[in-house]
């Protein structure tokens, strides 16, 4: 529960400081008196954006702390899930500097507004006008009856399935569109892979079938030359061999005289080996090289195929070509087992819709099963706050899809009067009548979850008289379990509270301040006579706020 609230420099309020207690606490003060101020810095330490206007003294800090006690409310694993220090007596604090820039904290540790928000919302509820409003909205409604039907749990599952077979329908469709664009390219991949596989593309061939072709285009040219070569070397005249056979005599006949000569003529008999090597290595190329016409134009024909297909595929390298090729056997390979696999997925598919089925089943199950003892709880608290013909018409219809909240579509109408047409609440129900409804369903709510505070925001709004105090009654009970608090225009609300606190301005003729106070008894009587007649107190006037009080 809600023990201590601190503000400062925010809007109206400078510096305010409240304790609070268990029970049921009413909060009152005349129209524009702050009440609201101060819902809105309570907001703030829960996770609210902040707005950098509302800083009172715009050169300094906002500071907003809440202190709660948590210790009978379950709420470690939350802790544990966000890596924070568990205390019972746990702390919220929100910070906004001058610069815009705000911090959270919870019991002095940095944390996201996130974070901050998800603990908030386990600590109190903060019911305002808006969110009566909410009343007449289908998820809101569908959310009372799973609370009411505690399918906690089992949404969470549900949703853990449902994210799998959303994520399985997805997978499904890549592949069958996949499947379809394929299809689209299967004829042009095997034709541009069937092109590959007949190509030479055996690294370096390119730089082969290129010398082999120069070779094959100048045959004539290469006998002519390797002929005259053999001439130069072999002529009996003046042919080279010749010549060195003579160089050789001459030399050879000085070996005796000198090693110098003895080395010479040993050089000149390696130049007339390395030259009758070379001779014997011209007769063979003569012998090798001849016209063949027919083997220019088969290597000619691999040569333009190669150049054809680097200039279709944008490929500098044969070895470019090669791993295109096996690029495309891949394709052709994943499109052949590509139906296997959507096959598969559909299977999947399936059997992820068939367990999603059996879920929202059951979540349709517990719904229709808590259906008629709430409708009973809600018309039979209703006519105890003025509405004895009021009825209700609950019943689910089943969607074609899954969504979030399984396959159920919550129908939930409203008649006012005894044989009156059943409407929506929006079309039904005026806002006096709205805020009965949300009041029982809250005090019906709050018979299910663990929640330890709530706050009520004028959710008398319309109502007066005997029917007032029927709604603070029930207020009153709700606390017997969780703290409750409602600020409120009403007398007969304000008097059933265990504790009363009043927000009024305060003027120094120099600045205008938002206080909060709690009232003793006679201060009690004198709020409630004001609400009751106004500021000149009569004497029926504080009797009726005693006998309230009383």
């Amino acid at each position: 529960m809600l023990t201590h609230l601190t503000i400062k420099n925010y809007a109206l309020i400078d510096d305010l400081s409240v304790a609070f207690d268990r029970g049921f606490s009413t909060i009152t003060g005349e129209t524009g008196a702050g009440k609201s101020i101060f819902l809105g810095g309570l907001s703030l330490v829960l996770g609210k954006r902040a707005d950098l206007s509302t800083l009172r003294d715009k050169d300094s800090k906002c500071t907003i702390e809440a202190e709660f006690q948590i210790e009978h409310y379950n709420l470690k694993p939350l802790f544990r899930l966000y890596d924070l220090d568990y205390d019972p007596q746990t702390i919220l604090r929100r910070e906004i500097n001058p610069s815009g820039k705000s911090r959270a904290f919870i019991n002095d540790s940095p944390v996201t507004l996130d974070i901050l928000s998800a603990l908030g919302q386990r600590l109190i509820d903060i019911h305002s006008q808006h969110q009566t409003l909410e009343l007449t909205e289908n998820e809101f409604q569908l959310k009372v009856i799973d609370a009411l039907a505690d399918n906690k749990e089992l949404l969470t599952t549900y949703n853990s399935h449902l994210r799998a077979y959303t994520s399985a329908k997805k997978k499904l469709q890549a592949l069958k569109q996949m499947q379809t664009e394929s299809e689209k390219e299967e004829d042009y991949n095997n034709f541009l892979f069937n092109e590959l596989e007949n190509a030479p593309l055996q690294s370096g061939i390119l730089e082969e079938l290129e010398s082999t072709y120069e070779e094959l285009s100048n045959v004539e040219s290469i006998l002519e030359q390797l002929s005259g070569s053999h001439q130069i070397l072999t002529h009996e005249e003046i042919g080279i061999q010749t010549s060195l056979t003579n160089l050789k005599g001459s030399i050879s006949k000085l070996e005796n005289y000198g090693s110098g000569y003895a080395d010479l003529s040993q050089r000149i008999q390696s130049v007339f080996l390395e030259i009758d090597d070379i001779v014997t290595e011209i007769e063979s190329l003569q012998d090798k090289v001849m016209p063949n016409p027919g083997l220019l134009e088969e290597v000619n024909g691999k040569l333009q195929l190669l150049y054809s297909l680097q200039k279709k595929h944008n490929a500098s390298t044969v070895e470019e070509l090669a791993q295109i090729k096996e690029e495309l056997g891949e394709k052709i390979s994943k499109n052949e087992n590509l139906e296997a696999e959507i096959e598969s997925q559909q299977k999947h598919l399936t059997n992820a819709e068939s367990e999603l089925g059996k879920l929202s089943l059951q979540l349709h199950n517990r719904r229709t099963a808590i259906i008629p003892e709430f409708q009973q709880k809600l018309e039979t608290a209703l006519q105890e706050l003025g509405m004895p013909n009021a009825s209700f018409r609950m019943e689910l219809e089943e969607l074609n899809d899954f969504s979030s909240t399984g396959r159920d579509h919550f129908v939930f109408q409203f008649s006012a009067n005894r044989g009156g047409e059943f409407g929506s609440l929006k079309k039904n129900a005026s806002g006096g009548e709205l805020s009965r409804i949300m009041l029982i369903i809250k005090s019906i709510l709050a018979q299910y979850e663990q929640l330890p505070t709530i706050m009520f925001d004028e959710i008398d709004t319309g109502v007066s008289g005997e029917i007032s105090n029927k709604m603070g009654a029930i207020m009153q009970k709700m606390s017997s379990h969780m703290q409750v608090f409602s600020i409120t225009h009403l007398p007969q609300v304000a008097s059933k509270g265990d504790h009363h606190y009043k927000v009024f301005k305060e003027d120094d003729g120099k600045i205008t301040r938002t206080r909060m106070i709690k009232l003793n008894s006679e201060d009690r009587v004198v709020e409630l006579a004001e609400m009751l007649g106004g500021k000149a107190l009569s004497d029926s006037a504080m009797a009726h706020a005693k006998q309230l009080l009383n």
